[in-house]
């Protein structure tokens, strides 16, 4: 009985293994976003260099927006973002492990917007940061004597 059951069964597995590797030729649908490789962003503190976190950052486009020839700009949206990272570093003063992500997001779509041009850029987000390196907390300041 299971024997004859594998029989008829073996053609309909067949085309259903076709059916599927059809839906894999289609175009797969594009984001309206640019995914920018990650950037390491020093964490600079009294001068000294503490640490690096790399981050992921994604902008995010309006619609209407041509994604192919925005996503081509994505060396630029690097650059303009290690250039602010150098100039005042993104550094938390509790954590450096991470970024100060509001200051770089308002650091970010200003850029973008300026790369891209008005009206195409909606928003932009960090997606996720990575510290090169665990490095301790910085200490609290110690209270003032009367």
């Amino acid at each position: 009985m299971l024997k004859r059951l594998l029989i008829f069964a073996a053609p309909l597995l067949i085309v259903a293994g076709g059916a599927h590797a059809a839906d894999d030729k289609k175009p797969k649908e594009v984001g309206q976003y640019v995914d920018l490789q990650p950037v390491a962003m020093p964490i600079v503190v009294d001068g000294r260099l503490v640490n690096y976190v790399f981050v992921y950052v994604r902008v995010n486009l309006k619609a209407g927006a041509d994604v192919i020839k925005i996503r081509d700009k994505e060396p630029m949206f690097r650059d303009a973002l290690v250039r602010d990272g150098h100039r005042t570093p993104f550094v938390l003063a509790t954590d450096w492990q991470k970024v100060d992500e509001a200051k770089l997001i308002a650091a970010m779509t200003r850029d973008a917007s300026a790369i891209t041009g008005p009206g195409v850029v909606a928003s932009v987000s960090v997606t996720s940061q990575t510290p090169q390196k665990r490095v301790m907390p910085p200490r609290p300041s110690p209270p003032d004597k009367p």
